[in-house]
């Protein structure tokens, strides 16, 4: 039953993969229209989220109090997993080249696997050491981060910020079920989240600018809600619904290694869908990621990374599938 349970934990992780990679082909026409990067991403997250809110409240089934339980869940959610994370991210772009700051935020599994080891006292399995090598291999060939521009300390330690934040975000969303549906944790944390980054930018913390008018999108004139709204749907409310609930099948730990394809599927649709290249290398690096996942997910975990979190995310005792 664990083995079903964790292979379609997989699935449902590879299309929250797919569904977030969406973001960086449809945001694009935004920011080169003139968005700031904060504004496009606090309307993708209120717009998410407001997609969202139907099926939480169907979900929760007026079951108010579940939502009160997992009060400081939520804002772990709202304030580290999404807004938090974004903003120290916008931060390290001020000063480290893109690529470098994916690849630093994406370090975010072996973050996890550096805390269970330093938690636990115990040396992870080698299948776990080699699938965490591996995968790091890959990342750093599909990211292909390019030599130009500075790498200012203060831009590396936001860029490191952000993946703690990511990795905050896998272990808040594989918490055990607390009563409170994967559907209403998206919803909440994403709602939350939009406004605390949309008063970030209103109070002047981060840039906010917004344009509406057409933008290219595809090589044609487009409307400037279309992409957005394309990435609301699929890039933010399913992803989202889809990462929260894998994570909760598979643990913090395989679950933040098969977000790892996010940044596959992002090269993918770039190339596919706005013509940016695609190189041997970058394709060998998405199958490294691969295999970095088999070699994670053959593991026999005994001790999830979620019981090594104080319980103040949630009020009920801790289990977890694995991962």
């Amino acid at each position: 039953m664990k083995q079903s349970s964790t292979s379609l934990g997989l699935v449902i992780a590879v299309i929250a993969a797919a569904a977030f990679g969406v973001s960086g082909a449809f945001v694009k026409p935004l920011l080169e229209a003139g968005w700031s990067p904060a504004s496009a991403v606090t309307l993708r997250a209120l717009l998410g989220g407001a997609l969202l809110l139907p099926f939480a409240l169907v979900a929760l089934r007026g079951r108010w109090s579940a939502l009160w339980r997992a009060r400081w869940r939520v804002l772990a959610m709202a304030l580290v997993g999404v807004a938090g994370t974004q903003l120290v991210y916008f931060a390290a772009l001020e000063s480290i080249p893109v690529g470098t700051a994916i690849l630093i935020e994406y370090l975010a599994p072996l973050l996890l696997v550096a805390f269970i080891w330093a938690t636990s006292r115990r040396m992870p399995k080698l299948v776990v050491l080699i699938g965490s090598v591996v995968a790091l291999v890959g990342l750093v060939l599909v990211v292909s981060p390019g030599g130009g521009g500075s790498l200012a300390v203060v831009g590396l330690l936001f860029a490191a910020l952000a993946a703690v934040g990511c990795a905050v975000y896998y272990v808040v969303a594989a918490r055990p079920n607390d009563g409170l549906p994967p559907v209403a944790l998206a919803a909440s944390g994403l709602v939350f989240g939009g406004l605390v980054l949309g008063l970030a930018g209103l109070i002047g913390i981060v840039p906010f600018a917004v344009t509406f008018g057409t933008v290219r999108m595809l090589g044609t004139a487009t409307p400037w809600w279309v992409p957005l709204l394309i990435v609301g749907i699929i890039g933010t409310a399913l992803a989202y619904a889809a990462s929260i609930t894998a994570s909760g099948m598979l643990g913090s730990r395989l679950a933040s290694f098969a977000g790892l394809l996010e940044v596959v599927a992002a090269a993918l649709y770039a190339w596919l869908l706005l013509g940016e290249n695609l190189t041997v290398l970058q394709l060998a690096g998405g199958v490294l990621i691969l295999a970095g996942i088999a070699f994670v997910r053959s593991e026999k975990s005994v001790q999830p990374l979620e019981a090594a979190v104080p319980n103040r995310l949630g009020a009920l005792p801790v289990e977890s599938s694995g991962g």
